[in-house]
């Protein structure tokens, strides 16, 4: 793992791998949100640089990025991996969600979600720009956000485990 972090400059140019992306200006936000869709159908939504949600191509989330932290499913729960720097190394450090933990979190994953859709559709989500510009990428997102009161949970997303 990278001993910093750096702030991506241009997301919209950095995100190759997914091949329909559009950047939206809205209303009440400092950052562009960016949202994006690979050929497998994993889409992903990137709220400036933090928060950051990746789905699978059903709608589940599997991935997200808050606060600094790395939350990754489980299949019932998210494990919430945080950073813990050392002099010479960073460790992730796992926490397992509570079941209360895990509400709190979804009903501020849908809030977002619902926001988002709403500004769209009511045009105070402004696009500035798409890759490919003839795709139809809104009409795209818009189905997937409309999903965002049956959120629920991809399967287990492996990786490294470290127990605390």
């Amino acid at each position: 793992m990278a001993r910093h972090e750096d702030e991506r400059e241009d997301l919209m140019a950095e995100a190759t791998a997914l091949r329909e992306r559009i950047e939206y200006s809205v209303a009440g936000r400092a950052e562009p949100v960016v949202a994006g869709f690979r050929e497998s159908g994993q889409w992903s939504l990137y709220f400036g640089s933090d928060p950051v949600y990746h789905f699978a191509a059903d709608g589940a989330l599997r991935r997200a990025f808050l606060e600094g932290d790395l939350f990754r499913s489980q299949g019932v729960t998210l494990a919430r991996l945080t950073r813990v720097r050392t002099g010479d190394e960073v460790q992730l450090v796992r926490h397992d969600l509570t079941a209360a933990e895990l509400e709190q979190f979804t009903h501020r994953l849908k809030e977002q979600l619902t926001s988002l859709k709403g500004a769209i559709e009511t045009g105070s989500a402004q696009v500035a720009r798409q890759i490919p510009a003839d795709a139809g990428v809104e009409a795209k997102l818009l189905e997937a956000l409309a999903d965002a009161a049956n959120l629920r949970l991809a399967g287990v997303v492996n990786g490294r485990r470290r127990e605390t």
